[in-house]
């Protein structure tokens, strides 16, 4: 397995996707309680290709992710052989980046001193879509980009 296996909660909200990879094998719903039932072991392979097809599709879609931690905030720009970042830093302890308030801090305080702002980029060391997915176990979410955008933006002009 190259990822890891959906959760039973994915593979419920992925159902329909699920029925549709067994049907490209021929196997319909009758088949596969028999393999279930018969051959434990092809069915939890089964399970481990169609979780790798979901996240290699997720992960070759992934253009932005967001990692926040109490005093930190880690964008990401995912691009084709390369990945940009912005952190942001409170330097004030009290300031934590998990809350609303912290967040309306950040708007407020955004080019004070209190901010440390690091921009960087680097290029994939591994295949691009297992970097992606290693910050995303690192607890990294897929974003729509636009608090990226909106800081480089800023930062830019």
């Amino acid at each position: 397995m190259k990822y890891k296996r959906l959760t039973k909660e994915q593979f419920e909200a992925l159902h329909q996707e699920f029925i549709n990879f067994l049907a490209t094998q021929s196997i319909d719903k009758g088949e596969w309680d028999k393999i279930k039932l018969e051959k434990p072991e092809v069915a939890e392979q089964e399970l481990d290709v169609f979780s790798d097809l979901i996240w290699e599709g997720v992960l070759t879609n992934a253009g932005y992710l967001e990692h926040f931690s109490k005093n930190h905030i880690f964008l990401f720009h995912c691009q084709e052989k390369l990945i940009q970042s912005i952190v942001l830093k409170a330097l004030d302890s009290q300031v934590d980046f998990m809350q609303k308030e912290g967040l309306q801090w950040l708007s407020d305080n955004m080019f004070t001193d209190a901010v440390e702002i690091h921009l960087g980029k680097k290029e994939y060391e591994q295949e691009r879509n297992a970097a992606i997915f290693e910050l995303i176990t690192q607890g990294a979410i897929l974003s729509d980009g636009q608090l990226y955008l909106q800081i480089n933006s800023i930062i830019q002009s």
